[in-house]
């Protein structure tokens, strides 16, 4: 028996035409399975347009309009593949993994890097790859599917902003590929039973990247506006001490407050280690603050966004910021 899918279509790159100042999504979601028509051979679609924009444009109110509309039509479907543009596409295969956690069904986000409708587009293999990842009897939680990769949705990130193979997955391994049609799978998730879903959100949410000579009085400011602030350091996690830059003041005095302190690194590559430097150690040992390790920018700001929209207790946050959720933690 032939799987059931519903494309979720939103826009991006893949449903654009060229409009007197660039692209610009039009295409509708039934325009778009008519580009991919061997899908049918495999799966039964249906589709439904969501909203038409580009990514660039997307916001906390787009993520749970998606999740509302995977909920309301979980029972009815196999699995899901949303196109999405890419320039957010990370932040929304991070969020979806933790408003859809556990999720036995597969839900599929992908888009391309030049529209469908030309001839020289990714679109199509992207769009056919999705399809055939979301049909498989292995496939089950967020992925992204892109250029034949398969990436778990808290691991991925845009590299290239125009090159096909335009996502990686940071300090993580592809869950699978796609090659000439068929899926190979790396890593099989083990199902759940069934998905645990969530409604609400805390926008108050901001990352700081800290540049040599930043002032405290820019991290005040977003302490002052956010719930919880990504402070973005170097290396392993350093942040500059001495009067110079007076961080440590500034984070004592919102701590008090009850605001909430992530410290990650700039680096792309193998996470925080706040322990090796003092720049790093001090700030730890001193403060009640989180530490990002392996985690990608996506994943620690959409988590936290969830986190915080379920408490404000000190220790639940905690406890539910290291709880590793689809592959977002590792070691």
């Amino acid at each position: 028996m032939k799987k059931k899918i519903l494309l979720l279509a939103t826009g991006g790159t893949i449903a654009s035409h060229s409009g007197a100042n660039g692209l610009i999504p039009e295409l509708q979601a039934d325009a778009l399975i008519k580009y991919v028509p061997e899908v049918l051979d495999f799966c039964e679609v249906d589709a439904v347009q969501l909203y038409n924009i580009d990514s660039t444009n997307v916001t906390p109110e787009h993520w749970l309009k998606l999740a509302t509309a995977i909920q309301e039509e979980y029972d009815n479907y196999d699995g899901f593949v949303i196109c999405h543009g890419t320039d957010t596409m990370s932040y929304t295969a991070a969020m979806l993994s933790y408003l859809v956690q556990h999720s036995p069904k597969p839900i599929v986000l992908t888009g391309s890097q030049k529209p469908i409708d030309k001839e020289d587009t990714d679109g199509r293999i992207n769009l056919r790859d999705s399809f055939l990842y979301a049909a498989s009897d292995t496939a089950s939680d967020v992925v992204i599917v892109f250029q034949g990769n398969i990436i778990a949705g808290t691991r991925a990130k845009k590299i290239r902003t125009k090159s096909f193979n335009a996502f990686a997955s940071v300090d993580f391994p592809n869950l699978g590929v796609i090659r000439d049609g068929k899926l190979i799978n790396y890593i099989v998730t083990p199902k759940k039973e069934k998905p645990q879903f969530f409604t609400a959100l805390n926008e108050k949410v901001a990352l700081l990247t800290l540049t040599p000579g930043v002032k405290a009085d820019i991290l005040d400011a977003y302490f002052r506006l956010h719930d919880a602030v990504v402070l973005s350091g170097y290396g392993t996690g350093g942040v500059p001490e001495g009067e110079y830059y007076g961080f440590y003041d500034v984070i004592q005095s919102w701590e008090r407050k009850g605001k909430t302190l992530v410290v990650t690194t700039q680096v792309q590559q193998e996470g925080s280690d706040m322990d090796v430097y003092r720049v790093g150690r001090g700030l730890k040992n001193r403060f009640d603050l989180l530490e990002s390790y392996s985690m990608t920018n996506e994943s620690i700001i959409t988590k936290l966004m969830w986190i915080l929209a379920q408490t404000k207790d000190d220790n639940e946050i905690r406890k539910l910021f290291y709880q590793s959720v689809n592959y977002d933690l590792i070691g």
